[in-house]
């Protein structure tokens, strides 16, 4: 069992639970994989390049966790991206049965046009391995308003208009997050990038973007083998787009 209560740390308040797992990791303070780091409150929560994740203390699920898929070569990383991305959507869906449920590349989580959750995967290599991981995953359970910062959010509570029970939830979530894990492990990965594509926010439809700072017309088409987005412009000019070469627009 990758997730085991024993494992589980519990803090009321911390800047950030990637942080202070990364720093116990270097100290050789933690080094379990499974390990898992909660708290009530995170004050400087981070997102995918430099963002903050902002959450109302005591509403939602912050928590980082520590992996160790030395069975990945450096070029295979994307692999667990998509693992996690997965265990997550999986798990909101099994709450969300009247909404799609998507993944936005690379790894939030969305109901309809809404994003319910965030990810955030600190790699270490080391030669050509996948040493470790610390994957920080916020998501919105009961809170109800949002800082006007924040864009297009939604919780569970507001989809299902009722308040969950958030160490319910944590063991539900760390159940799919296993789950995908030990498919990534098996190698069943034609499953899981078939899945993550089945889950692609957008995929094969037409939508707006901006593309190196210029407004394009285009289709999502797949995910490269290093996780680079694929799209096709309404010229039929074919891109692979690095995380900040792109940009969604919604409205």
């Amino acid at each position: 069992m990758l997730f085991s209560p024993e494992r589980i740390i519990r803090l009321q308040s911390i800047h950030s639970t990637n942080d202070y797992l990364t720093e116990k990791l270097r100290n050789k303070i933690i080094t379990s994989e499974g390990t898992v780091v909660v708290a009530m409150e995170q004050t400087l929560g981070k997102g995918m390049d430099k963002n903050t994740w902002e959450s109302e203390p005591g509403k939602n699920l912050t928590f980082s966790f520590l992996l160790k898929p030395d069975f990945l070569r450096a070029d295979q990383q994307f692999m667990l991206n998509k693992a996690v991305s997965l265990g997550v959507c999986d798990f909101v869906r099994t709450y969300i049965n009247n909404q799609i449920v998507t993944i936005k590349w690379p790894n939030d989580i969305y109901i309809q046009d809404k994003k319910i959750a965030g990810i955030l995967i600190s790699n270490t290599i080391e030669g050509n391995e996948l040493s470790h991981a610390v994957v920080g995953i916020g998501i919105n359970i009961n809170q109800q308003q949002f800082p006007h910062t924040v864009h297009n959010p939604v919780s569970l509570s507001i989809a299902l208009r009722r308040e969950l029970d958030l160490e319910e939830l944590l063991t539900d979530l760390l159940f799919w997050l296993e789950n995908r894990y030990e498919q990534l492990i098996k190698n069943d990965w034609t499953i899981i990038s078939e899945n993550y594509l089945d889950s692609l926010y957008r995929m094969n439809e037409q939508h707006l973007y901006f593309y190196n700072g210029e407004r394009i017309l285009a289709s999502i088409t797949g995910i490269s083998d290093y996780g680079q987005l694929q799209l096709i412009t309404s010229n039929q000019e074919k891109l692979e787009c690095d995380f900040k070469e792109i940009k969604f627009i919604i409205d």
